[in-house]
């Protein structure tokens, strides 16, 4: 779960960490507010979306005067801002965040995050902070510094120091940086984080440490345990499928093919769409029914993949495990009559009561195609979309 730039902010300064003054609005009466509650003639605002590369797109801005605020943040905001994180149909801008400027002497790229092959939390920081850290990454990583925090000890205060040194920090920067970092990885921990990423983390002309933009990425199986991070939520970046879907129990992620699938499993839903890929298709989504599913979440699954109206054709990869295939056959019978599905749809199912359930759907008198094997499935489903 991403957080906007203002809540990030508001849990660094929670856990010790400089950021600017500032505050969200979500009218442009409110930035006059914030404005004038941050004192000064100048703010930089910023639109809070849930994606990066805002500056270049515009996003960011910083204006002089209460005249340039006014028509700055009427600009924004009810307004999609179009990076090229977010696609071609961009996020809404209905919040902004004003603060008070500052001059910046240098900027420094700092992350904390997990690993997935070295499990292990990780620190990575560069001198080449800034909007551009992903072409330094790519073309020049000898400029990226890595630190691996101990499972068990924890980020050590001479790994902050080595990272500082690295980083052309001077004295009191390197202790205020070694500050920061223990910091980010106490709020990491606590809070069940998977991303921290300052970017840029600024020196200020009085060589002070701040961090300037912030993201923040929550783990979404940890939230049982962050209600109040969950409440944070902001529903109006989600995909509209994506953010239906979690309503309904449901994991799915739009993609750009056209064959629907519809898997319970993570594993078994990547391999299906590994297979479509080999067999010459493209998969519309990732979508998880979960291993205890039922007929109602079937026909919710089947709602959600026709919402894509570039879906031409739909696999059905079921693994009778804790569930029954018998079931799950009722259950798509039902969706099919229920949804009045026309494009063809193939089922795989396997396991428990596998012979009944595909019984059950030869006798439906529907325009099911059932398959014997996900090999068989891929090609039969692959197969439709191009006689389509």
């Amino acid at each position: 779960m991403n957080l906007h730039e203002y809540q990030a902010k508001a849990l660094l300064a929670e856990f010790g960490i400089p950021v600017p003054p500032g505050k969200p609005a979500f009218s442009v009466s409110e930035a006059m507010e914030v404005a004038d509650e941050l004192g000064g003639g100048a703010w930089v605002v910023k639109a809070q979306i849930h994606g990066g590369g805002r500056g270049k797109a515009g996003g960011v801005k910083k204006v002089i005067g209460h005249g340039a605020l006014e028509k700055t943040a009427d600009s924004l905001l009810g307004t999609r801002l179009v990076t090229h994180q977010t696609g071609p149909g961009g996020q809404p801008v209905d919040r902004l965040l004003i603060e008070q400027p500052c001059v910046v002497m240098h900027e420094y790229y700092l992350a904390c995050l997990v690993d997935r092959a070295l499990e292990r939390v990780v620190f990575i920081a560069s001198r080449a902070g800034g909007m551009d850290i992903e072409e330094i990454a790519a073309q020049h990583p000898d400029k990226i510094i890595k630190v691996v925090a101990d499972p068990i000890a924890g980020l050590q205060a001479y790994q902050c120091r080595e990272v500082g040194f690295a980083l052309g920090l001077k004295d009191k920067q390197v202790t205020a940086l070694a500050r920061l970092m223990l910091g980010i990885f106490h709020l990491f921990s606590a809070r069940d984080l998977s991303l921290v990423e300052i970017n840029p983390l600024a020196v200020t002309s009085g060589s002070d440490l701040i961090a300037l933009d912030a993201k923040i990425q929550v783990d979404d199986n940890a939230l049982f345990r962050q209600k109040a991070l969950e409440d944070l939520h902001d529903s109006s970046q989600d995909d509209p499928k994506e953010h239906k879907a979690r309503e309904f129990g449901l994991s799915y992620v739009a993609l750009d093919g056209n064959i629907g699938c519809m898997v319970n499993g993570a594993g078994l839903a990547m391999a299906t769409m590994d297979l479509i890929k080999l067999h010459g298709g493209a998969p519309a989504n990732f979508l998880d029914v979960g291993g205890g599913t039922t007929a109602d979440k079937v026909a919710e699954a089947f709602k959600l993949i026709l919402s894509d109206a570039n879906v031409k054709a739909i696999l059905v990869n079921i693994f009778g495990g804790i569930v029954r295939c018998d079931l799950i056959a009722e259950g798509i019978i039902k969706a099919v009559q229920e949804v009045g599905i026309e494009i063809p749809v193939v089922v795989r199912l396997e396991g428990t009561n596998a012979d009944m359930g595909r019984t059950l759907l030869q006798r439906s008198d529907l325009k099911i195609i059932a398959a014997d094997s996900l090999t068989n499935a891929a090609k039969l489903v692959v197969a439709a979309v191009v006689k389509k």
